[in-house]
């Protein structure tokens, strides 16, 4: 007679042999936990963002996002060398810079904050990979990510002035450049205008699926980029679509984009799952201010831990397809890969 009591909580019946097989086998100990893992952070695959100013010796706290500063070039190299000493993969540069005009053109200046940076490290010869953001919103006055013909932006009219600040990113020795200003065609304009000027080699990272999200607030903060009026919906992403996002991706990828980026990261796990299936190009996620400063916020009230949270995050991205992480605790997240977990 065929027993109708329901198996074991912790035991499954493989039908081929009767015989039970236990996946709490493998959680007893840390070390069996450890062979299994499927997913391992390193700390080459994270990226440090960091917003550069002009001068020297500056170094000044971001009240909205703890842990964080903008910093002079020389005060950026010193940075760069104690993250290059923890095993950090690369930076993501922002420039907040002293003056704006209506149309950014402050971005492609060659004597701006990101080049002068850019060639410090260079001149310091670090090993990290070195990526420049390329929008205007620091740059202009209004605080979008474009050319305004009225209250509106005009894409293609701003597009040029992103091929340029590109170039002068690559001139100045950037690896990278990173177009963040979700215009359409903006990946196309920007290896046309890299390709014309000889640097074949630039790649480029597009931020294909950006969404317009609520957790910007402290990067607009620090990079003093909030818009003047308005917000940034009419161009990026309405956070609901999941479908548009891939088809973004796939034009971005199709216009000559190297890797791409899905932004906000802990909002957009569904999409880099589902683009891990349909793309072979690296991914990455931007673990985005508002995400660091929620857990740095709950952290301090001690309501969580905030290193065993952050690795959970962290590993939740990875696990979802995300090759790269761009994240403000990379500093923090690499000194602990490095050290004994003892909560493992």
């Amino acid at each position: 007679m065929t027993s109708l009591a329901p198996p074991r909580s912790d035991a499954t019946t493989n039908a081929g042999t009767g015989l039970s097989v236990r996946p709490r086998r493998l959680r007893r100990l840390p070390a069996l936990r450890s062979l299994v893992r499927e997913t391992a952070l390193r700390p080459s695959q994270l990226i440090a963002p960091l917003f550069v100013v002009e001068g020297q010796g500056r170094r000044e706290p971001i009240s909205s996002m703890p842990g964080q500063a903008r910093l002079s070039p020389d005060v950026a190299v010193e940075t760069a060398a104690q993250l290059e000493a923890l095993g950090v993969g690369g930076l993501l540069l922002f420039g907040v810079p002293s003056a704006k005009d209506p149309d950014g053109a402050g971005a492609a200046d060659p004597a701006g904050p990101v080049p002068a940076v850019l060639r410090a490290l260079r001149e310091a010869q670090t090993g990290l990979v070195l990526a420049a953001d390329v929008c205007l919103c620091e740059y202009t006055t209004h605080g979008h990510c474009g050319v305004l013909a009225g209250d509106a932006i005009e894409n293609d009219a701003s597009l040029p002035r992103l091929a340029d600040a590109s170039v002068a990113y690559a001139a100045a020795g950037a690896d990278i450049v990173a177009p963040s200003a979700m215009l359409d065609g903006q990946v196309a304009a920007i290896r046309a205008g890299l390709d014309a000027a000889g640097h074949h080699e630039t790649a480029i990272l597009a931020y294909g699926s950006k969404h317009a999200s609520a957790l910007y607030g402290p990067f607009r903060d620090a990079a003093d980029s909030a818009p003047a009026f308005g917000d940034r919906r009419s161009y990026q992403m309405d956070p609901a679509n999941g479908r548009e996002a891939l088809h973004e991706l796939a034009l971005d990828a199709a216009e000559g984009a190297d890797i791409l980026m899905v932004k906000p990261a802990i909002t957009s796990l569904d999409i880099l799952a589902r683009a891990r299936v349909r793309f072979d190009l690296p991914l990455a996620a931007y673990q985005v201010s508002g995400e660091l400063a929620m857990l740095e916020a709950a952290a301090a009230q001690g309501w969580i831990d905030r290193r065993r949270v952050a690795l959970e995050l962290l590993t939740a991205i990875a696990r979802s397809g995300a090759d790269i992480i761009v994240t403000y605790l990379a500093a923090d997240v690499a000194r602990w890969l490095g050290e004994p977990d003892t909560a493992r």
